[in-house]
């Protein structure tokens, strides 16, 4: 039989039938991986759940410092985000520190307004939720340019209880879900607070604890210092020079007022002119053995973490030993992380009296100790704490491990 002949027509429809065939699979196409797309990313739910972990953290990191103007604006911006309201304010218990959303025709409403429309809060401690009538309209510049702003919800900001300030949310008429997500907003600020408190009391003590140092050094060090020195005066009138020398460059860097960390090469150079005063007093019965590895000299260390350990070999280990006594110093590359060992060969330690030190439940000597201890752990963690080997009459070894990558630590 012969093929059937298609007309002109004929062909020109179905030409048309495909392309329109073609481009329904090319927008289903291009909506399946649309759909698949949004689906990838996560339902609303899930998108909702991470704008607010978003806008929270951003708003953490500028409360790190606590409540200070810089900061707090910058975290009402977010917080105000996180509560779809009109205008977000936060104070201190003594002024207006940021204010964001509703600008009016006024410019940004007067601390004294905002202050005295937060005062009942603050003096109680407790949520409250103000009507914007007449005049605190018009206290606080809204006019006509704020007629949808009908109310405050102002919630405490405590740290342990105490009312640290607190946050001011305008909207139109609160609503239960919106009282409720500020006072969330206003427990979670006062946490952040709470922890830039805390990291604060941390900085106060570390800073403390190096005074301390420096205070255990001053006396009895210095005392026999320039005893040592007054003993050269006469008869040897340059060594005596250099050791004044020697004591002006040690007391410089042990009472520098700047920086909380140094560098393994910076406490090695203290601890060598340390240990050139004791040497002009114990003469030949003190020997020093050094072993540094030299890649490991820029390791960033807790200033005065290393030379009171030094201190403590020669002054407890040495001073009550008969005969010669060796102090070995060393310094090795463990590829992460910097060890560093002081060792001598003294009259050691009860282990139960070391515990006892280092738990802080005896004073006085050692004391030392305890201090760089207490804050390698508070820097590092406690995996970073000293190790120590002793025993009556043993000598003492004392290690500590430091990581050589410490970010934020600047020498």
């Amino acid at each position: 039989m012969p093929s059937p002949v298609l007309s002109d027509s004929t062909l020109l429809l179905i030409t048309a039938i495909a392309a329109v065939v073609a481009a329904i699979a090319i927008v289903a196409a291009v909506g399946f991986r649309l759909t698949r797309s949004q689906r990838d990313l996560g339902t609303e739910a899930e998108h909702a759940t991470f704008a607010t972990l978003h806008s929270a953290a951003a708003a953490g990191e500028h409360l790190r410092n606590g409540l200070q103007p810089a900061g707090a604006l910058k975290a009402s911006r977010q917080l105000r985000t996180l509560l779809n309201c009109a205008a977000f304010a936060m104070t201190d218990d003594a002024r207006l520190l940021a204010w964001d959303g509703t600008v009016t025709a006024a410019g940004q409403p007067g601390s004294d307004v905002v202050m005295g429309l937060a005062a009942k809060t603050l003096g109680n401690g407790r949520t409250q939720v103000a009507t914007l009538d007449g005049p605190l309209r018009g206290e606080l510049g809204l006019g006509q340019n704020g007629t949808e702003l009908k109310a405050a919800v102002i919630c405490p900001l405590k740290v342990e209880s105490r009312v640290v300030g607190c946050i001011v949310v305008l909207s139109g008429t609160p609503t239960a879900g919106l009282v409720r997500a500020t006072n969330e907003v206003a427990a979670w600020v006062s946490a952040q607070l709470e922890l830039a408190e805390l990291a604060s009391s941390r900085s106060l003590l570390a800073e403390a604890e190096v005074r301390a140092l420096r205070a255990q050094i001053s006396p009895h060090f210095i005392y026999n210092s320039l005893n040592a020195i007054a003993s050269f005066i006469n008869t040897d009138p340059q060594r005596a020079r250099d050791l004044v020398v020697e004591f002006a460059d040690f007391t410089r860097y042990s009472f520098r007022r700047h920086g909380d960390f140094t560098t393994l090469a910076e406490e090695l150079r203290c601890i060598e002119k340390y240990l050139l005063l004791e040497n002009a007093r114990f003469g030949e019965r003190l020997q020093v053995s050094l072993r540094i590895a030299p890649e490991v000299l820029s390791t960033v260390i807790p200033f005065l973490s290393l030379q009171p350990l030094v201190e403590n070999a020669v002054r407890h280990g040495l001073e009550a030993k008969v005969g010669r006594g060796l102090v070995q110093i060393t310094a090795r590359d463990l590829g992460a992380f910097t060890e560093v060992t002081i060792e001598d060969d003294g009259v050691g330690m009860d282990p139960e009296q070391l515990r006892q030190v280092l738990a802080g439940r005896q004073d006085g000597h050692h004391v030392g100790l305890r201090n760089v201890d207490a804050r390698l752990r508070q820097v590092y963690g406690d995996a970073h704490g000293l190790t120590i080997d002793t025993g009556v009459g043993h000598g003492m070894l004392i290690s500590m491990t430091v990581p050589k990558n410490q970010p934020g630590h600047d020498a």
